[in-house]
C-alpha cells in the first residue's frame, strides 16, 4: 500500500512540472485577467499580508553565519597570541598554523556532533554552556596529550597554548551568550521565523497546530488558513486562527507578504483534490508540504520528511528553488562576475552611452518596470534603443524587424545584446541575477495575447529572480516572440532552469552566452 501511494505521491510531484499541459476547468474563474493575477483577498487577509510584508531571514542561514564567526574567532584565539608572543620569528609558523587549522575543523565537527547549532541549543544561553566549554575543553586535552607524546616543545610553547586555550573559552562563552540573547530578540519580532499558511481546515489543520505549538523550539508562524469549503464544514476560525480565503487566495497572500511554507492538512485519500490544489500552488517560490501527521495510512520512516527542530512528519511535494545557502552562494558568483564583467566591458558601455547620446535626443538609459522574483515588479535599465517620443514603457508591443522606432545605434546595440549590459547595475543591486530567466515586461503580450494566457504556470518562471542571459537563450530563445509556441518553449527551458540548477549550470550558461550572441535571425 505505501508503495502504491508513494507513486501516486511522486506523481503528483512531477504533474505540475510540465505547466503548459496543465488545463483550467472552463467553468472556473479565471485566475488571471488581462495577463495579471487576480487579487480578491478580503480586509483581514490583506490586512495580515501588510503586517507580514517585512522580510525575514533564514534560520538556516543565521545559524549557519553563527558557525562560521563561531570558527574564525576560535581560529583569531589561536593566531593573536602566535603574533603578540613573537612566534612568528622562530620559524614555527608551519606547526603552529597546521594544529590551529586542525583544531578548528573539528571543533567545529564536534560542536556539531553534539547538537550545539541547532536552534534550540544556540538559543538556551548558559544552559549548554558547560556542554561547550566541556567540549573545547577536551580537544585541547587531546592536543596536549598528543604534544606530550611527540615533544611538544619542539611544535610550539606552552605559553601559546594555554593563551590560545584561554581566549577560545572566553569567546565562546561571550559569542555564545550574546547570540543566545540576540536570537530571543530576533524570535520576539519574527527575523528568524519560517512563515506558514494552512490549506485545509476542520479537525486535521486543528490537530496540525496544536502539535506544532506544543513543540516550543520550533521556528513555524502559523499566518491563516484556507480553504474553498463553505463555513460549515470548515469553520472559520480554526484553532484560533481565522480562514482567510479560498486555495486561489493563496497565491495573492503570498505575492503580498514573506511566505516561506505552505502545508496541505488533506488525507491523502484525497488525490484529486490536492493535485488540484498543487496545480495553483506551484508557481509561488515557497516549500510545499503534505502533513502526514494526521493520515492513517503510515510510510517507511524514510519518505517523510521533518522541518528543522520539530517531530511532525510531512511529504515533500515541491521545495522553494535556490534557497538558504544555495541563495547565498549564487548572490556571491554574481556579485563576483558581474564585478569582472564590469571591469572587461566598460569601455564598450561608455562607447555606447556616448553612442545613444550623439545620435538621438533622450536619456542615455530607459527603465522599465518588469516582473522580478514572486512577481515583484523591479525597474530594469538597458541602454536606450528606440526614438524618445517612440519609447513603449509598457511594451505594448513587440519590437519587430526593421521596426521604425528603433533608432540606428539602436538596431546594432539590440543586435548585439549590449543594450542589455546597464543590467549589470541590476545585479549588483540585487533584483536580478547573472542567469536565470529573461525578465519580460509586467503584462507582457505578443500577437495580442497575454504571455500568462498562452502558457498556463507561466508565472512559476518566476520563482527564482530573472537574469540577464538564461537557458532559453543559449539554445537559441531570443528576440522577437512570433508564435504561441516561442513562448511556451522559453517557458519550457527556463522551468528546466529552476528544476536543476546548480553553479556548475549557471557558470556553464554565462560561458556559452557570448557564442549565443552569433545567432542574430531574431534579434532586432
Amino acid at each position: 500500500m505505501s508503495d502504491r501511494i508513494s507513486d501516486k505521491v511522486s506523481q503528483a510531484k512531477a504533474a505540475p512540472l510540465e505547466p503548459i499541459d496543465l488545463v483550467q476547468d472552463e467553468n472556473s474563474e479565471k485566475d488571471i485577467v488581462n495577463g495579471v493575477e487576480k487579487n480578491n483577498l478580503n480586509r483581514l487577509a490583506r490586512h495580515i499580508a501588510e503586517q507580514l510584508a517585512e522580510e525575514n531571514y533564514s534560520p538556516a542561514i543565521i545559524r549557519g553565519s553563527f558557525r562560521v564567526f563561531e570558527a574564525a574567532g576560535f581560529l583569531v584565539a589561536g593566531i593573536v597570541p602566535y603574533f603578540t608572543q613573537g612566534h612568528h620569528l622562530d620559524g614555527t609558523w608551519m606547526s603552529h598554523a597546521s594544529v590551529i587549522v586542525v583544531s578548528t575543523m573539528s571543533l567545529a565537527m564536534a560542536y556539531f556532533a553534539g547538537g550545539l547549532y541547532t536552534t534550540q541549543s544556540l538559543s538556551a544561553g548558559f544552559r549548554l554552556l558547560p556542554r561547550a566549554m566541556a567540549i573545547v575543553s577536551s580537544l585541547f586535552a587531546l592536543m596536549a596529550l598528543g604534544g606530550y607524546f611527540i615533544d611538544f616543545k619542539f611544535l610550539f610553547s606552552w605559553n601559546w597554548f594555554s593563551s590560545w586555550f584561554v581566549g577560545a573559552i572566553a569567546f565562546i562563552c561571550v559569542i555564545r551568550v550574546m547570540f543566545a540573547i540576540s536570537m530571543k530578540k530576533w524570535n520576539r519580532n519574527g527575523f528568524m521565523e519560517r512563515r506558514a499558511v494552512i490549506v485545509g481546515g476542520a479537525d486535521a489543520a486543528k490537530k496540525l497546530i496544536r502539535d506544532i505549538e506544543a513543540e516550543p523550539d520550533n521556528d513555524i508562524r502559523i499566518c491563516g488558513l484556507f480553504d474553498d469549503r463553505s463555513d460549515d464544514r470548515s469553520p472559520p476560525v480554526v484553532a484560533g486562527y481565522p480562514k482567510l480565503g479560498t486555495v486561489k487566495d493563496v497565491i495573492a497572500f503570498a505575492r503580498m507578504t514573506q511566505i516561506d511554507l505552505i502545508i496541505l492538512t488533506l488525507p491523502l485519500s484525497a488525490e484529486s483534490r490536492w493535485i488540484g490544489m498543487l496545480k495553483h500552488l506551484w508557481v509561488l517560490p515557497v516549500d510545499i508540504r503534505l502533513a502526514a501527521h494526521a493520515n492513517s495510512m503510515k510510510f517507511r520512516p524514510r519518505f517523510y520528511s521533518f522541518m528543522p527542530n520539530s517531530n511532525i512528519p510531512m511529504l515533500d511535494l515541491f521545495d522553494k528553488p535556490i534557497a538558504d545557502w544555495d541563495s547565498v552562494s549564487k548572490r556571491l558568483f554574481d556579485l563576483f562576475f558581474a564585478a569582472v564583467a564590469l571591469m572587461l566591458l566598460w569601455p564598450i558601455m561608455i562607447g555606447a552611452a556616448i553612442a545613444v547620446k550623439m545620435t538621438s535626443k533622450g536619456p542615455v538609459f530607459f527603465k522599465q518596470k518588469r516582473h522580478g522574483i514572486n512577481n515583484e515588479e523591479i525597474l530594469i535599465y538597458k541602454f536606450r534603443s528606440m526614438y524618445t517620443e517612440m519609447s513603449d514603457e509598457k511594451a505594448a508591443k513587440l519590437v519587430t524587424k526593421d521596426d521604425p522606432r528603433v533608432t540606428p545605434v539602436g538596431r546594432f546595440i539590440r543586435k548585439t545584446s549590449i543594450d542589455e549590459l546597464p543590467q549589470l547595475f541590476n545585479v549588483l543591486i540585487g533584483n536580478v541575477s547573472l542567469v536565470g530567466p529573461r525578465p519580460h515586461a509586467v503584462i507582457a503580450q505578443a500577437q495580442n495575447k497575454y504571455f500568462a494566457d498562452v502558457v498556463d504556470g507561466y508565472f512559476a518562471r518566476h520563482r527564482v529572480k530573472p537574469g540577464i542571459t538564461g537557458w532559453a537563450q543559449i539554445n537559441g530563445l531570443r528576440g522577437e516572440i512570433t508564435s504561441d509556441d516561442k513562448i511556451k518553449q522559453r517557458t519550457e527551458y527556463d522551468l528546466d532552469y529552476i528544476e536543476n540548477w546548480s553553479l556548475w549550470f549557471d557558470l556553464k550558461i554565462l560561458f556559452k552566452t557570448p557564442f549565443s550572441l552569433f545567432n542574430t535571425e531574431n534579434a532586432y
